[in-house]
C-alpha cells in the first residue's frame, strides 16, 4: 500500500522535476525525490487543515 503511494508521488513528481532539470542529468533522481517529499508534505498539511476545519465547523466554534 505504501509502495503505491510512493509510486503515485513519483509519477507526479517526475514531470515537475523535468521542468527544472533534464531527465538525463545525474541529479534528476534527487530533484524528483525532493519534489515528491514536498508533495507529500503538502498533502499532509492539506489533510491537517481539512481535519481542523471540519472539527471547528462541526462544533460551531469560530476564531472570533
Amino acid at each position: 500500500m505504501l509502495a503505491w503511494v510512493i509510486r503515485c508521488l513519483l509519477l507526479l513528481a517526475a514531470p515537475i522535476a523535468a521542468l527544472f532539470v533534464s531527465r538525463d542529468a545525474l541529479n534528476f533522481g534527487i530533484i524528483e525525490m525532493l519534489i515528491a517529499i514536498m508533495l507529500m508534505v503538502g498533502v499532509v498539511m492539506a489533510a491537517a487543515a481539512w481535519t481542523l476545519w471540519r472539527t471547528r465547523s462541526a462544533t460551531g466554534h469560530s476564531r472570533n
